[in-house]
């Protein structure tokens, strides 16, 4: 099967879009969430306002394609460290993964803020909710959700009592197994989510600076974090 070779029209317009994300992304690095505006990404790529509406509905469209595409680079990210260390046991890959994450937080504060906390000024807050940000969130969530499974695939999960009965567990976690389905029992689903807000809520914590008044070193309160979470996804 062949693939067409794009037109001149549609690779200028492809180079566009890439030039007007890219400022925005410049825009964001340097002065956060607030500085990106449309007037702004048009000076700097040497359009008008006016003719961005060509390549974006709006201001909202852009923002939610830099923010697809940052969860893509984040993505990534942690899919090619689960490569590298594919010899490892799976859940070993995923506490590499972790620290990939944190790692890219730390290395990318405003792209973060932009996709997990500052809204921009006259954008619709889409917290996570929108249809682009929810299947981009998604593809994020299963480099780790296909690494676990592994785990589970040869150390099957054995239960135990819960302090959730499962009626409650099914109706807490509904919007997990609408996205993701039911290949996990609900307690392992359960475990999951819980680590993951900790580990996310001292990654957020340290890229917003909010830990300083507590420790002058935040990792090893990650890592302190992190193996308690393998070991109870281990259990």
């Amino acid at each position: 099967m062949t693939t067409a070779t794009p037109s001149r029209r549609e690779r200028l317009r492809a180079e566009t879009i890439a030039d007007i994300k890219d400022a925005a992304r410049r825009l964001l690095v340097t002065g956060g969430p607030t500085a990106i505006s449309l007037r702004a990404i048009a000076r700097d790529v040497g359009l008008t306002a006016p003719a961005l509406y060509r390549y974006f509905d709006g201001l909202d469209a852009l923002v939610l394609a830099i923010v697809s595409d940052l969860f893509e680079d984040l993505r990534t990210t942690v899919q090619d460290i689960a490569a590298d260390h594919a010899g490892e046991e799976a859940l070993t890959r995923i506490a590499h993964m972790a620290r990939g994450f944190r790692r890219w937080a730390l290395a990318h504060p405003a792209e973060f803020a932009l996709m997990f906390g500052s809204p921009v000024p006259g954008v619709t807050p889409f917290s996570g909710l929108c249809g682009p940000i929810v299947d981009a969130g998604a593809r994020f969530g299963e480099t780790f959700f296909a690494v676990l499974g592994e785990h589970y695939e040869h150390h099957p999960y054995v239960g135990e009592p819960h302090d959730l009965p499962d009626a409650a567990l099914r109706e807490l976690l509904r919007p997990y197994t609408e996205t993701f389905g039911d290949r996990f029992p609900l307690p392992v689903v359960y475990l999951f989510v819980a680590a993951w807000t900790r580990l996310y809520g001292i990654v957020a914590m340290e890229v917003f600076g909010h830990l300083a008044w507590a420790t002058t070193d935040v990792e090893p309160l990650f890592e302190v974090e992190l193996a308690r979470t393998v070991r109870q996804l281990a259990r």
